[in-house]
């Protein structure tokens, strides 16, 4: 399975993501040919090798003319719903903006319609979510985990005046996220960077074990006389720890959190899932059950990597009717999974690979692609779904 790490000891920004994703392997021209398919007016972009006390790593700058207008929401899930690049590229990178949306509709205390971008809002902004979404797309999909992130200290000035570090907005995407800082005065995460790595990552935490097959290094604009100022990107496989005996797959440690409900509007169950999915829940339900009273009710169960235990437990406080919820922790083994493309009579079509120890064990169509493709073709999801099964057994599979 394809992994990559990144390291944000020195703190991370959409440049530097961006610049470490194409040091690790992205080719410019064909980046830049997509990027060119997003209609945002006339702007530059350049990659170049810098030395960053003494390392070397490239640094991405985009430039464009002044007076951008601030933007909405919508306008920019306009802008990348009609650019003519991959769909699941373009839904990512709409993620990451509605993230970044949320967070500033809570700080300003309005509905996220009538929030407006300021610096996220810029072509540059656009350019590098979009950009590293291609970028990760272009490497494989690889699965993200990121380290604990250093965000700097002092203030940092902003639409919004003189702010402290980390910004508000920034604070506000990292909740639940591992964060500390090394005493450097100077704003390390900036809210780009955050919205990319909340969403983006799998999980935070040390390196995993791996096989590192390329490393990336991107650089900001800053050079500080203490630190390289960069972002590390390591890229390569996952490591088979597991062996006979062991079920051929690694222990995982994961939490469950629980809670029993009795008394909640049923409309509000599938929300919070949404909801809970988004915020880094590896998995959700809901269970009938029998509670005191002989009432029924429904056993709400969230899956979750520890480091999320805090903000998917506020979740269920926020969302949920409950007062108070279980909290165990238990292991879990799961398949190495890769992602291949196969071509059918309708389009191409996603599939999710799983294997034990290599050998391949199960093979799913993803589900999203066949139902676009069953839309547009008119014909229904089952014959897609069969003809992309079929087409990946006539790869030898």
């Amino acid at each position: 399975m394809k992994l990559a790490y990144l390291d944000c000891s020195s703190g991370i920004s959409g440049d530097m993501f961006l610049a470490a994703l194409l040091d690790a392997g992205v080719e410019l021209d064909r980046l830049k040919e997509e990027l060119a398919k997003i209609h945002l007016g006339p702007y530059e972009f350049t990659a170049s090798r810098v030395m960053r006390r003494g390392l070397a790593a490239n640094h991405v700058e985009i430039t464009a003319p002044g007076g951008q207008p601030h933007r909405h929401l919508s306008h920019i899930e306009r802008i990348i719903g009609e650019a003519a690049i991959d769909e699941a590229v373009k839904e990512k990178a709409i993620r990451i903006f509605r993230r970044l949306g949320e967070a500033e509709a809570r700080l300003h205390n309005q509905p996220i319609e009538k929030v407006h971008f300021h610096e996220v809002g810029a072509v540059d902004a656009i350019l590098d979510i979009v950009g590293a979404c291609l970028g990760l797309a272009m490497l494989g999909n690889p699965e993200l985990v990121c380290s604990p992130l250093n965000v700097g200290g002092g203030r940092v000035v902003a639409a919004h005046g003189s702010l402290p570090v980390p910004a508000p907005a920034t604070a506000e995407l990292l909740k639940g996220i591992p964060i500390y800082s090394s005493g450097v005065e100077s704003e390390l995460v900036t809210p780009t960077g955050a919205a990319l790595v909340s969403t983006l990552a799998s999980h935070f935490g040390p390196m995993p074990a791996m096989r590192v097959e390329r490393i990336g290094y991107g650089a900001g604009a800053k050079d500080f006389p203490t630190h390289p100022n960069i972002t590390r990107l390591m890229l390569g496989e996952k490591a088979e720890l597991g062996g006979p005996g062991q079920g051929g797959a690694p222990d995982q440690t994961v939490l469950v959190i629980e809670a029993n409900v009795d008394d909640m509007n049923p409309q509000l169950y599938g929300h919070f899932m949404e909801k809970a999915l988004e915020a880094g829940a590896l998995d959700v339900t809901c269970s009938p059950i029998q509670m005191k009273k002989n009432r029924p009710g429904l056993l709400v169960s969230v899956l979750c990597k520890p480091e999320y235990e805090g903000a998917l437990t506020r979740l269920l406080f926020e969302q949920t009717t409950t007062i108070g919820v279980r909290i165990t922790e238990a292991r879990r083994k799961v398949l190495d999974r890769e992602s291949a493309t196969v071509e059918t009579v309708y389009g191409p079509v996603r599939i999710k690979v799983a294997k034990l120890e290599g050998r391949i064990v199960n093979a799913a169509p993803e589900f999203e692609d066949c139902l676009r493709l069953a839309e547009q073709k008119a014909v229904t999801l089952k014959e897609v779904m069969s003809a992309a099964q079929a087409a990946f057994r006539t790869l030898g599979h």
